[in-house]
């Protein structure tokens, strides 16, 4: 049996029918030009017609649908919209965050572009296609579970779902919106963190002045400049220090922040502004039980990074997942760091890709795993476009390519792609196990055994461990089955159970030269009740009181 459960802000927005997330959704490349266009829409799907609230996905109560349509359905969305007075500066963009998996635009009847949307979203210039007074937008998402060339993390049909596998997501689920900007304006922002300077360029290559809140003027050479303070404020989670800067062009001016703050890897230890640093962090999946991939209100992802802080954790490992900018947003500002997951395609096989590896069979080749053509293609296409999105966050310190081979293949070659779009930061090319020569950590996930780890010739991550199963009566999704790698009955023996754990097994990894740790997990999500949090994120499973000390002994 399983109960609809609801967060805290789910209630009040079903309370206040208030719009959802009308924040300005891009918060490094800010302008003062923003039309929000969530709340309501029509939705036809065949001959059938909603009501639904955009931007969460049909499938959820927040929605107002909480339906899956068949696979290889559309999903035609339809609202119209006015343009405030005065806000054409010149072209207008509309702005989707992300809609599952590919969508077509129509304005005023007039087809846009169809690009795929599904985690990285799209921008599409409707200038040409507008009227004066009202005009009409139409969205056409077309959604296809069976087709495993397009990523689609943990979703999977809802005949199927149970334990790490969860209800599927379609349509749009992020925000959609509107910008004007002039006829030559900043089209993309890049912020390269290189040690102790910082390089900032925009493209096209236009002339212009940057402004830094404490530190001046530089102006843009060629379309960059690069900024190094001569006693730079060093960003960390324990202070989590932010630039605020705006670029001004002869036509154009956005707003943005970066950050000061060095990784690198000396004496086989990952390093944090020149030190070496114990990554204590958990495994967050990014589930929520009345919005699924989106949160009720975006005061949601603060909540969650501050309950883990408070435990004494600094890194977060989103999994499988891209988030809204607004999650990488908060992680910057509140000083928590990110190991970044690409999201997987291709094939998943329970024997290959978990039996065989949980009871040993951690080697095999991969330049001849996964050989359809498209659905490489697909992967590095969608790997380029999340490191493009997500690259100027500053908290976003280590990226994962292939998870426990889910869709992996010739991980040496993708790895030296992946180091040509950011050589910045550290990657993990195969998390897990099926490790090949190229990566820049030993990652291991450990359940079901003992932590035991040997030197090795690379840091040492133990990026999944864990999932101890506790089930506060009262905030679980599924009554009857449980699903975790260790079951407790109360609180207490489950908190006993996971400090233990720590204590006894993970502190002792250190020795042998452990840099990184992932719980599993932030909270609860469906069927999977080895969280922390409930999945209604209105039990912490453990205390401060407890977990405080475990951090200051690894962290030390």
């Amino acid at each position: 049996m399983t109960i609809q459960l609801i967060t805290k802000q789910g209630e009040e927005l079903l309370q206040s029918k208030e719009t959802p997330w009308t924040i300005y959704p891009r918060p490094q490349m800010r302008r003062d030009s923003y039309v929000n266009l969530n709340g309501p829409w029509e939705l036809t799907v065949g001959e059938e017609k909603y009501d639904i609230r955009v931007p969460f996905c049909p499938e959820s109560l927040l929605s107002g649908v909480q339906k899956h349509f068949p696979e290889g359905s559309y999903l035609v969305y339809r609202r119209k919209f006015t343009l405030p007075e005065n806000f054409n500066r010149g072209r207008v963009k509309l702005h989707i965050g992300a809609a599952d998996q590919t969508t077509a635009c129509f304005v005023n009847g007039g087809y846009v572009g169809e690009p795929y949307t599904g985690y990285t979203g799209a921008t599409f210039d409707i200038t040409p296609f507008l009227r004066p007074g009202e005009n009409e937008l139409t969205l056409s998402c077309y959604d296809d579970l069976n087709d495993q060339r397009i990523p689609y993390g943990k979703q999977v049909v809802p005949e199927k779902r149970g334990g790490m596998w969860y209800t599927p997501v379609s349509g749009i689920w992020q925000t959609v919106w509107l910008e004007s900007v002039p006829e030559t304006y900043i089209k993309n922002l890049r912020i390269d963190n290189r040690g102790y300077a910082v390089e900032i360029s925009v493209s096209p290559a236009l002339e212009g002045v940057v402004k830094v809140s404490g530190l001046g003027e530089f102006q843009l050479v060629d379309g960059r400049v690069t900024i190094a303070p001569e006693n730079p404020h060093l960003w960390s989670p324990e202070d989590p220090y932010l630039y605020d800067f705006t670029v001004e062009t002869e036509q154009d001016r956005v707003a943005s922040y970066f950050a000061i703050r060095s990784l690198e890897i000396k004496d086989n230890r990952l390093c944090l502004n020149g030190k070496p640093y114990f990554f204590h962090g958990l495994l967050d999946q990014g589930y929520w039980p009345d919005g699924l991939y989106t949160p009720a209100a975006p005061e949601c992802y603060a909540e969650d990074i501050l309950a883990m802080k408070k435990l004494g954790f600094n890194m977060l490992r989103k999994h499988i997942k891209v988030e809204p900018e607004e999650f990488y947003y908060q992680c910057d500002k509140l000083g928590m760091v990110v190991f970044q997951d690409m999201v997987n395609n291709g094939d998943y096989s329970f024997f290959r890709d978990t039996a065989l590896p949980t009871v040993g069979l951690q080697k095999l080749p991969d330049k001849y795993m996964h050989r359809d053509a498209q659905t490489r293609q697909f992967f590095l296409d969608t790997m380029a476009e999340t490191v493009k999105l997500l690259q100027n966050h500053p908290s976003i310190c280590y990226w994962t390519i292939f998870n426990e081979g889910w869709g992996q293949f010739d991980s040496d070659n993708v790895y030296e792609q992946f180091r040509k779009l950011d050589n910045t930061r550290f990657i993990d090319s195969t998390s897990g196990w099926f490790r090949q020569k190229k990566t820049d950590v030993d990652s291991r996930h450990v359940y079901f055994k003992p932590i035991k780890l040997k030197e090795s010739d690379k840091p040492l991550v133990l990026s999944e461990f864990g999932g101890y199963s506790y089930k506060p009566e009262g905030h679980v999704f599924n009554t009857e089955s449980t699903y975790g790698y260790g079951k407790y009955k109360t609180a207490e023996e489950f908190t006993a159970a996971v400090a233990e754990l720590y204590e006894k097994q993970v502190l002792p990894a250190k020795e042998n030269g452990l840099c990184a740790a992932v719980y599993t997990q932030v909270s609860d999500v469906e069927d999977e009740t080895n969280g922390i949090l409930t999945y209604d994120r209105k039990v912490c499973k453990l205390s401060a009181e407890i977990m405080g000390p475990i951090g200051e002994k690894l962290c030390k």
